[in-house]
């Protein structure tokens, strides 16, 4: 494998320094949340090789919502990130064909490409309301086709597909022989109604999530493949066997105390990112340089600007952090035009969130 570091981690508020951003709008996540703010206190665990799979109770909180998974179809990984490295160094050679939508999160088209896979985007666009158009997805697959690969809701839009959609694809990557990723980081910050687990769609259908987004806890490294194939579960077993043997017992004790509160955590915190959601709505629509797509998952958006700024989208970016102290992700961290940005408007504070609208809104007159 060739490695290349992704901008978006060069260019991470954390390896850029959090001390130096003011107003932080780059966060793809709710805001951190720390053992005191749980009220976690960590028991006296044997710090022993922890299951391979995972510990069986997290397994079970997993799939806990879906009667028809069982934990042996849950494999735990390191977070989002390591069960997306798993499965494409598991499925992937330069041998085989990968159809993925594009914009997407880095891992999903980095991991990928230093395996040497031929790889067929299916980009998304703002004249479509960055919507997944199935015929053009299937359009794309080849008879080397081994992996198809999509998210759900997406990030960096926050655009999400139909339950009839998911059937659909799920239908069409079955009928072509197919194996179909969904990347459902953001499931349980649904607006719409949250789809049911990718992975019940059948055996050639991998599910991956984590509690870093919706839960904002990154720090612990959780997250999870889930699939109800047992020839699949054990090649990404050897592959977690190979990269770590196991998880951490301290970091999954915490994500079993997480999920065994889920519904208690996540009414409050859907309900602030509805609030917040409609806050970011009444800014640009007051804001006449700037057109997006409305988001119904997650907690970011894909503004774009309707043109260039004074000084060019390096001198918004420049003004933006040096004159403002505000942090937002350039588009270029998703393959895409910098006009375009990320916005994230669950992690920082109210008043932060404030402080950084303010300065985009400054930032893209040239002042």
């Amino acid at each position: 494998m060739r490695y290349v570091r992704m901008p978006i981690e060069v260019e991470s508020p954390e390896e850029y320094g959090y001390g130096n951003i003011r107003f932080n709008l780059s966060e793809s996540s709710i805001a951190d949340q720390s053992l005191g703010s749980l009220g976690l206190t960590i028991p006296d665990l044997t710090l022993l090789y922890g299951e391979h799979r995972g510990s069986p109770a997290l397994r079970e909180l997993v799939v806990a919502d879906e009667p028809t998974l069982t934990a042996d179809d849950v494999l735990i990984a390191g977070g989002a990130a390591g069960a997306l490295f798993i499965i494409a160094t598991a499925l992937l050679g330069p041998d085989d064909h990968l159809v993925v939508v594009r914009p997407n999160y880095a891992t999903n088209l980095e991991t990928p490409r230093a395996i040497g896979c031929p790889i067929s985007f299916v980009d998304l666009t703002f004249e479509d309301g960055f919507t997944l158009d199935v015929e053009r997805l299937a359009a794309a697959v080849t008879p080397r086709t081994r992996l198809i690969s999509i998210t759900c809701p997406h990030n960096p839009t926050g655009v999400t597909v139909s339950e009839e959609e998911l059937r659909r694809i799920a239908r069409f990557a079955a009928e072509r022989g197919c194996l179909l990723l969904v990347d459902e980081t953001y499931r349980d910050l649904s607006l719409t109604g949250k789809l049911p687990m990718a992975a019940t769609r059948g055996k050639h259908v991998i599910s991956v999530s984590s509690l870093s987004k919706a839960y904002g806890v990154p720090g612990i490294r959780v997250g999870w493949i889930v699939n109800t194939d047992p020839g699949l579960q054990e090649v990404f077993l050897a592959a977690k066997e190979q990269i770590s043997i196991c998880g951490s017992v301290i970091n999954e004790w915490v994500a079993e105390q997480i999920l065994q509160r889920r519904d208690a955590f996540l009414t409050p915190t859907l309900a602030e990112w509805r609030r917040r959601l409609d806050r970011i709505a009444a800014w640009i629509d007051g804001e006449e340089l700037l057109e997006w797509v409305r988001p119904s998952g997650g907690v970011v958006c894909f503004p774009r600007m309707k043109a260039d700024p004074p000084g060019g989208t390096e001198g918004f970016y420049r003004r933006l952090l040096e004159d403002h102290g505000t942090y937002v992700g350039p588009g270029h961290w998703f393959e895409m035009s910098d006009r375009y940005f990320r916005l994230g408007y669950g992690w920082p504070t109210a008043e932060e969130l404030e402080g950084g609208l303010a300065g985009i809104s400054a930032a893209l007159r040239g002042s």
